[in-house]
C-alpha cells in the first residue's frame, strides 16, 4: 500500500462498475443490434456510436472538472450510465432501433467521464508510484471480464416483454454502485495553474514523446474495438454457437486488464515505450492467429493476445503522457488525448460491421497490421529519442 491508495481502491471499484457494464454492451450490442437493425451492416452501430459518446463526452468532462472537480464530474458521468441502461432496456422493450442506438450513446458519454479515472489515480500519488496506480485502476476491469457477460445471461429472461431487458436494467443497477463509490472519493482541486506556465498547445503537441502516447494508445485501442466488435458476428458466422461467445469474450477482457497487476512494475523497470513495443507485437501475434483458423481455440487465444497487447500499449502510453505536461496543462492534454483517442477508435468501430459483412473476418484483422506497424515504429523512435537524451554528453 502507498499514501492515496484508498482513493486508488476506491476508483478501481468505480472502473470494475463501468467497464462490467460496457463488457456487457461489448458483448450484447452487436447480437440484438443485428436483430433490430434494418440493415444487417449496421448491426455494430450501436458499438460505434457508444465509442463516437465516448469522444464526444471527453472535451465537456474536462471541462467540467476543472470547474468543478474531478469527483463531480465522476459523478455526472455514473448518472448518464444509468440513463444510457435505462434507454437501451426501454428501447428492446418496444423493439426500437433508434432507441437502443440513442442508450449507447449515453453509455458511451459514461465511460468518457469515467476515462479520467487512470489520470485522476495518477495524480492522487507522488510520481514514483504513477504507474502503480495507473495499473491499479485499469485492473478494476478483471472484475468486469466475469460480471459484464454474466449480468447479460442472468438478465435475460427476467421479462416478457423482451430477452435481455433484463439485462440492461441490471447494467444500470452497476451505475447506480458507481455512484454510491464515487461519493467517497476524496481528490485533490485539480490543478489548472501552478506547475509553471502553460505552453502554446502547438508547442505541447510538437514533443515526440506525446505524439508516440497518443498514437500508440489510440491505435492499441481502434484494433481492440473493431477486432472485438466484430467477434461475436464472427463466431456466429463461422457455425460456433451463441453460447461460445461468452467465454471468448470473457477471457478477452481478463487479457485486457489481469496483465495490470503487473504492468506498472513493467513500466517502472523497462520503461513505457518498451512495454507499448510489446503490446503492439502481441497485437500483430493475435492477426497471425486469426489467419490460422476459425475454430473456438483459435478466437479464444487470439482474442486473450488481443487484449494482453491492448494492456500493454494503453497503460505504457497512458504512463508516456503523464511525462509530457506540466501541471498546469495536464487537464488541456488529456482531453487532447482522450477525443484523439475515441476519434480513431469510433472510426474503427463504424467500419467493424461494414468490413466484416463486405469482406469477412480474415481481410477485417489483416487491415489492422499497417496501424500496428506504424505504432510500433514510433514507439522505437522515442525509447531510442529518449535513451539519447538520458545519456549525459
Amino acid at each position: 500500500m502507498f499514501p492515496g491508495s484508498r482513493n486508488i481502491l476506491l476508483l478501481a471499484s468505480s472502473q470494475a462498475m463501468m467497464l462490467s457494464a460496457i463488457v456487457m454492451s461489448m458483448t450484447l450490442a452487436a447480437i440484438l443490434g443485428s436483430s433490430l437493425a434494418p440493415d444487417k451492416s449496421l448491426a455494430t452501430l450501436p458499438v460505434a456510436v457508444m465509442v463516437i459518446g465516448t469522444a464526444i463526452a471527453s472535451l465537456p468532462a474536462a471541462m467540467l472538472m476543472r470547474r468543478f472537480g474531478r469527483r463531480t464530474g465522476f459523478l455526472i458521468g455514473a448518472t448518464l450510465g444509468v440513463a444510457g441502461s435505462a434507454v437501451a432496456a426501454f428501447g428492446l422493450q418496444q423493439h426500437s432501433f433508434q432507441l437502443f442506438v440513442l442508450g449507447h450513446l449515453l453509455l458511451g458519454s459514461y465511460q468518457g467521464f469515467a476515462n479520467y479515472y487512470r489520470f485522476a489515480a495518477a495524480e492522487a500519488v507522488d510520481p514514483a508510484h504513477v504507474g502503480k496506480a495507473i495499473s491499479w485502476v485499469v485492473a478494476g476491469g478483471v472484475i468486469a471480464a466475469f460480471l459484464g457477460p454474466q449480468l447479460g445471461q442472468w438478465g435475460r429472461d427476467w421479462f416478457v416483454s423482451g430477452l435481455f431487458v433484463g439485462s440492461y436494467l441490471a447494467q444500470a443497477a452497476l451505475s447506480v454502485i458507481a455512484l454510491a463509490l464515487l461519493a467517497c472519493v476524496r481528490l485533490k482541486p485539480v490543478v489548472v495553474a501552478a506547475g509553471g506556465v502553460a505552453r502554446p498547445l502547438r508547442e505541447i503537441l510538437a514533443q515526440p514523446a506525446l505524439r508516440a502516447s497518443v498514437l500508440g494508445v489510440a491505435v492499441g485501442y481502434a484494433v481492440m474495438i473493431m477486432v472485438m466488435t466484430a467477434t461475436p458476428l464472427a463466431m456466429l458466422g463461422c457455425g460456433l454457437s451463441a453460447t461460445s461467445v461468452t467465454p471468448v469474450i470473457q477471457w478477452h477482457v481478463v487479457g485486457m486488464f489481469a496483465p495490470s497487476f503487473f504492468t506498472g512494475s513493467l513500466i517502472k523497470r523497462h520503461g513505457a515505450p518498451r512495454i507499448m513495443q510489446i503490446g503492439f507485437v502481441l497485437l500483430l501475434v493475435h492477426v497471425a492467429i486469426t489467419l490460422l483458423g476459425v475454430e473456438f481455440l483459435h478466437f479464444l487465444s487470439a482474442l486473450i493476445l488481443l487484449g494482453v497487447g491492448w494492456n500493454f500499449a494503453f497503460i505504457g502510453g497512458t504512463a508516456l503522457l503523464t511525462q509530457t505536461y506540466r501541471p498546469s496543462e495536464q487537464l488541456k492534454v488529456q482531453a487532447i488525448n482522450e477525443f484523439s483517442i475515441f476519434g480513431l477508435v469510433a472510426l474503427a468501430t463504424l467500419s467493424a460491421g461494414w468490413l466484416y459483412d463486405r469482406f469477412g473476418w480474415a481481410t477485417l484483422n489483416l487491415a489492422v497490421v499497417p496501424l500496428l506497424i506504424l505504432a510500433l515504429v514510433a514507439a522505437i523512435g522515442i525509447e531510442r529519442r529518449l535513451r539519447a537524451v538520458a545519456v549525459p554528453a
